[in-house]
């Protein structure tokens, strides 16, 4: 399904994203290895027992490519000219191996692109929720929009 254009969307308008997602070890694993990541928190169950937590943490940039992946196919697959930022990134919880997380997000601002006539900025404000309904992620993304095709 395609995502909205920027008419489409209105401010405070809200997405309760169908996909929930169980993030894996592997996921962790997996991702930590990808972009280069050694902190043992994520990749290093023995390191991680001695700590606080008592067991591995999800990486965090993991937590927020899930945050915003999951926001895509309601919302912008396929009418999105491109990302413009990530502000006020927040984890205030850990996410552990076996924690299942779902999105909601938030239309905050619309404005009209001083320099890209055709296109519009959308300001989502996305939140992640554990299988508690604890927040566990929170960002606010900027979109470069398509306007509806003429």
């Amino acid at each position: 399904m395609p995502g909205l254009y920027f008419e489409q969307f209105t401010i405070g308008q809200t997405f309760d994203h169908a996909i929930h997602r169980t993030i894996t070890e592997a996921d962790n694993v997996f991702f930590s290895a990808l972009t280069h990541n050694p902190q043992p928190l994520h990749i290093d169950a023995e390191f991680s027992r001695k700590t606080e937590f008592g067991q591995p943490l999800v990486n965090s940039c993991l937590t927020l490519a899930f945050m915003v992946g999951i926001s895509v196919g309601d919302t912008t697959v396929g009418t999105t000219v491109a990302n413009l930022g990530w502000d006020e990134v927040r984890f205030p919880r850990p996410l552990f191996h076996g924690d299942t997380i779902r999105v909601e997000t938030e239309v905050l601002e619309l404005r009209d692109s001083k320099s890209r006539p055709d296109n519009g900025i959308v300001v989502f404000a996305h939140r992640a929720y554990n299988q508690h309904d604890e927040l566990v992620g929170e960002c606010k993304r900027s979109a470069l929009m398509h306007r509806l095709p003429r």
